[in-house]
Parts: C-alpha cells; sequence; structure tokens
C-alpha cells in the first residue's frame, strides 16, 4: 500500500510511504529538498543570466518553480501561473501544472505546461527525486532495461556541461552503473542517446524500484557522497555548456510552445 504526501511550495512530493516505510528522501541530511520540479531551466546558467529578446535575465540553478507557492487545484495537484515575479526572470505568460497519482505500488508525476502569452515559449523542464538508498555500500546498480552501447555520458564543470561527452565504458559495466561511494565525486552523471525507457535500481538479491521515463531523451543520476539516497532525474534539457553563447532560445533541447498549446509529460516509479 503506498501513502503520498505533497506540499504548496513547489508542488513538491515529499513523502512516499510503502506499508509504512519511507522511500522518498526526507530533505534534511544533505540535502534540504525532496523531488523538485525543475522549471524553466534545467541546471545552470552561465553567470546566472540569459539573453531572451536582447534582454538579460536571471535565474538561479534549475529555475523558480521549485522554491515558489503553487495553487492547489486538487489531491495531489497544483498549478503555477505566471505573475510580476516570473516575469521579471522568465518573460513568458504560462500556467504549469504538476500532479501525482497513485496506482498500486506505482507513483506517476505529471507535467502540464501552456503558453498563455502572444509569443513563442521556449522552456526547460525536469525531474529531480530523490529515494532512500544507502548507494554508499557499494551494495546498488542501476540496470537499464535495454542493452546499451552508446549512451552518452556528460559531465559538469562548475556546474555547466563539458563540451564533449564521456564514453560509456567507463560509467557503464555489464548494462549497469554500479554505484559506491565514488560515483558522485564529479557531480551528477548525465545521459543522453539512452534506448531503454525503463531503468532499475536494485541490488544483488533485490530490486528497489524502476523507473519508467518514456518522453525524457536525459536521465540524471546524483546524490552527495556519504548522502543516504539517490536521485534519478528525467529531463528535457540541461544545464547551459560551458562555452555558450548565453542566448536562452539557443540552448540545445529546449521545449518550444506556440500560443495556447499544452506539453505534458510524465514518469512514473514502481516500489518494489
Amino acid at each position: 500500500m503506498i501513502e503520498i504526501k505533497t506540499t504548496k511550495k513547489g508542488a513538491e512530493l515529499i513523502s512516499v510511504k510503502m506499508n509504512g516505510i519511507e522511500k522518498i528522501h526526507d530533505g534534511e541530511r544533505f540535502w534540504n529538498r525532496h523531488s523538485p520540479v525543475l522549471f524553466p531551466i534545467v541546471g545552470k546558467l552561465k553567470d546566472g543570466k540569459t539573453l531572451i529578446d536582447g534582454k538579460t535575465y536571471e535565474m538561479g540553478q534549475h529555475g523558480f518553480a521549485r522554491d515558489m507557492e503553487f495553487e492547489q487545484i486538487g489531491e495531489n495537484s497544483y498549478v503555477l501561473k505566471s505573475n510580476q515575479e516570473t516575469l521579471k526572470k522568465f518573460p513568458f505568460d504560462f500556467e504549469l501544472y504538476v500532479s501525482y497519482e497513485v496506482n498500486g505500488n506505482k507513483v506517476t508525476t505529471k507535467y502540464k505546461v501552456i503558453n498563455k502569452s502572444n509569443n513563442l515559449m521556449v522552456f526547460g523542464l525536469g525531474g529531480h527525486p530523490a529515494y532512500v538508498c544507502e548507494y554508499s555500500s557499494g551494495k546498488y546498480r542501476l540496470e537499464f532495461h535495454d542493452i546499451e552501447d552508446d549512451i552518452e555520458i556528460y559531465q559538469l564543470q562548475d556546474g555547466l556541461i563539458k563540451e564533449k561527452p564521456e564514453k560509456t565504458t567507463k560509467y557503464i559495466r555489464e548494462n549497469r552503473i554500479f554505484l559506491d561511494s565514488k560515483t558522485f565525486e564529479n557531480d551528477a552523471i548525465i545521459m543522453k542517446n539512452i534506448k531503454s525507457r525503463k531503468v532499475y535500481l536494485k541490488t544483488e538479491t533485490k530490486n528497489v524500484l524502476s523507473f519508467e521515463f518514456e518522453q525524457f531523451p536525459y536521465l540524471a543520476i546524483w546524490s552527495k557522497p556519504g548522502a543516504p539516497f539517490i536521485c534519478i532525474e528525467p529531463w528535457f534539457n540541461t544545464a547551459d555548456k560551458i562555452n555558450t553563447n548565453g542566448i536562452f532560445e539557443e540552448k540545445e533541447d529546449l521545449i518550444e510552445l506556440k500560443t495556447n498549446q499544452k506539453f505534458e509529460a510524465e514518469y512514473t516509479v514502481d516500489f518494489f
């Protein structure tokens, strides 16, 4: 039996209990978040700034949605509408809907974005859920559903994407990423060109969860050294590259919406 708790701040999922056992990071030790929503950017902007229509805007890492008060519109369902505060950072009118649904042992996170402005809107979107996992013990691994032989793996330098991806073989053996205390010494592992639409967190003897991310082109994993959690993060885009020109519309993989168009995406976690 699954029980979840959410909050209006950031429309964040803050608890998933399965038969009374907590599956989501407590948001206290090591990292003060549980499962933030990343919008309208994923990752960092170079120098925290970007150019939109020739004007400079400033935004912190992963955008502003995770720190804003959403309006609750149903059980575990929220909306954030553009306002004077958001327009200072992102000059578009929008509605961002976030909801959570439980089906058996599965929890689905759903996003919907509507462009309410008169111009083409471009934006980033992603998830950042943290699952309870003593990954530093060396007992855990992330296993891919399909055979992977051509994943591009991007590393961060001061929070920005290095230009050239690393080789798959540096991180993936036997179609798995074996997690240990050194896995995140260089920050997140960011993957693109993934055949699998599902991955599994497991040990040698048990399955912990499966993570299905059908629409998302990127999957990142991250934690802090020694922390008792691992983030499995579905993204549509990434931080700025090191040599970015700073023009927002020229960032790679941004989602485009015409006036009154909507964009929807979801990911599902099955707990074992």
